[in-house]
């Protein structure tokens, strides 16, 4: 039988309301699997990459990245959104890791706000099953095969 994952959550709480409720939803998910986990803040969805790279090892069988980036006036939501979720790939890739995705890319905050509530499409809740799937199958893959 495994024993119960560990998960780092990187949380970005740029728009802490919607990175709470998010967070709020992952939480729920985790315990309900029985699953214990650690919490980390970094400024910004950007750096949510590098403090998932930092983290590597051992330590945690899983991570979660949680935040929001909202449209604005400039191209900066543009490199944000695909630089933070092409890096997020590449380490889950590239180094095998079992990854949920839980950063919203919105138009407006009431967008954000719809999909991050529990009560609403829980974003935060699916990454963390999705991060915890990952975790099975990445298991899965280390079994021996006879």
């Amino acid at each position: 039988m495994d024993r119960p994952s560990h998960i780092l959550i990187v949380e970005s709480p740029y728009y802490r309301e919607i990175c709470d409720e998010l967070a709020k939803g992952a939480v729920a998910a985790l315990e309900a699997a029985g699953a214990s986990y650690e919490r980390i803040e970094v400024p910004g969805a950007f750096e949510i990459p590098a403090a998932i790279a930092m983290a590597m090892g051992p330590a945690y069988d899983g991570y979660l990245a949680l935040g929001c980036v909202l449209r604005g006036e400039t191209s900066h939501y543009d490199y944000i959104c695909g630089e933070s979720a092409r890096k997020l790939q590449d380490l889950a890739s590239d180094n095998h890791l079992a990854l949920g995705y839980g950063i919203l890319t919105c138009e407006n905050g009431e967008q954000a706000r719809v999909r991050a509530q529990t009560d609403g499409k829980d974003k935060g809740g699916d990454a963390a099953r999705t991060c915890l799937r990952m975790i099975e199958v990445k298991r899965y893959f280390e079994k021996p095969k006879s």
